[in-house]
């Protein structure tokens, strides 16, 4: 399967154009740009049928295949400045934010070019709901959380997750979500939950979508406002589905233009994989590397590498690299994510004669197959076992999760058998400590 990403106001209006073939007893009233700059938005505001630009408080944010958008301040909404967004001040803050390069969190940067602009839409924490549907080895997987909006991931453990095989009837598809409805939604909501999750996920395999997540999705009694979706298109589907899809656009992702090869590469594998993987070269001479699972873990761990590495002689440069594999990645997937890291970390040695070390962390894993990765990330050891060696490679590891208990025996025994210096910790060590370790000796 090959999946090419889409843009959010794309995703919203193939969900309008077949609304009424899919969400019996809901309403979504689909008002949405996309612009390029703050002229462009002005003069779409003068264009009939976007009155509404004019007479409601606006949203504005970047529609370029990133993430956590709210995180990196680049949401403009009515909560977040005193007062309305009228258009005028999306335009002026499109503009700004259009005028300078802009350097996310996990450390892509480039300029920012296209816009997504809405309405507000008033609610409250507990109208915010979490939905998405991927593809997970041989089984299309539901997801589910009466929690949605920005910090879904930290609460993932509240999250339901359905695997529903390919041939599964649709009367026991219909069954099977029913059954496992997260038991945290009100109960007022329930029914129309319970309905709409129904119905998502027929649209989502119907429509070949590879990866499709709402977060959030406001129920208002039977009004559904998608305030952000992400979406990915099996694109091996295109030459069936040309004319239900229309004119959609398949842009690159943010920053690209400006990547290494080896950035070029990764991102180029997230395209095609359900999976995450994110890499971003900070420093190719730096001394530590990371193979980090989890987008929130990475965060986590390049600051406690950064604090620790100053506490203890060394500065914030010495990190080499910042990025994650998560979200279910095959062992091929993995093996070709590790060779990748471990072809740059072992390219030069350390400057002032120091050791090279690998942190391979991450929280506990939701669904990841930790050994399965790990058996990506032995191979990726095989190859280079020499080459680390060479430049004094020193590796911590720390995880859990599904299989983590065989996936730590496993690269523990590889890595002995290989003549490589490894540590392997469980879910029993705290999820940054491995850093500690690597850096106090």
């Amino acid at each position: 399967m090959a999946q090419r990403a889409i843009r959010e106001y794309d995703g919203k209006a193939l969900f309008s154009k077949q609304w009424e073939n899919y969400f019996s007893g809901f309403h979504y009233s689909f008002k949405s740009v996309l612009v390029t700059s703050g002229a462009d938005l002005l003069a779409k505001s003068k264009e009939h049928g976007f009155e509404w630009l004019k007479q409601e408080p606006l949203v504005a944010k970047p529609d370029m295949l990133f993430g956590k958008r709210g995180k990196n301040n680049l949401v403009l909404f009515k909560d977040q400045k005193p007062g309305d967004v009228s258009v005028a001040k999306a335009a002026s803050w499109i503009d700004e934010k259009s005028s300078h390069t802009t350097t996310l969190l996990t450390g892509q940067h480039g300029t920012l070019t296209h816009f997504i602009v809405e309405p507000f839409t008033p609610h409250t924490q507990e109208q915010e709901y979490y939905i998405s549907a991927t593809t997970v080895g041989e089984d299309d997987v539901l997801y589910m959380s009466a929690e949605g909006g920005m910090e879904v991931e930290e609460n993932w453990d509240k999250v339901v997750e359905v695997k529903i095989p390919i041939n599964m009837s649709d009367a026991d598809m219909e069954h099977t979500i029913k059954a496992n409805i997260p038991k945290d939604i009100a109960a007022k909501d329930k029914v129309r939950f319970t309905s709409f999750a129904i119905q998502f996920f027929k649209f989502y395999r119907d429509m070949n979508f590879a990866y499709l997540e709402i977060n959030p999705i406001v129920m208002i009694e039977d009004r559904m406002e998608i305030l952000d979706l992400v979406a990915r298109l099996d694109d091996t589907a295109g030459f069936m589905m040309r004319d239900t899809w229309g004119e959609i656009e398949y842009p690159t992702a943010f920053g690209m233009e400006d990547l290494s090869p080896e950035e070029k590469a990764i991102a180029e594998a997230d395209s095609k994989s359900g999976a995450s993987l994110k890499l971003t070269v900070l420093n190719p001479m730096g001394r530590i590397w990371t193979m980090v699972a989890g987008g929130g873990a990475s965060v986590v761990y390049a600051d406690t590498i950064a604090d620790f590495a100053e506490a203890n002689g060394g500065s914030v440069s010495d990190l080499a690299n910042y990025g994650e594999y998560s979200g279910g990645p095959t062992t091929g997937e993995t093996k070709f994510y590790a060779e990748t890291v471990l072809d740059l970390m072992t390219r030069n040695k350390d400057p002032k004669g120091r050791d090279k070390i690998l942190i391979i962390g991450g929280a506990i894993a939701n669904f990841t197959d930790v050994a399965k990765t790990f058996t990506g990330i032995i191979q990726a050891f095989e190859t280079y076992a020499d080459k680390m060696k060479a430049v004094g490679t020193r590796i911590y590891v720390r995880r859990g999760g599904p299989n983590y208990e065989k996936g730590l025996k496993d690269i523990k025994e590889a890595a002995d058998r290989l003549g490589l210096y490894i540590e392997v910790y469980g879910p029993e060590t705290h999820v940054t400590d491995i850093v500690r370790m690597a850096l106090e000796k």
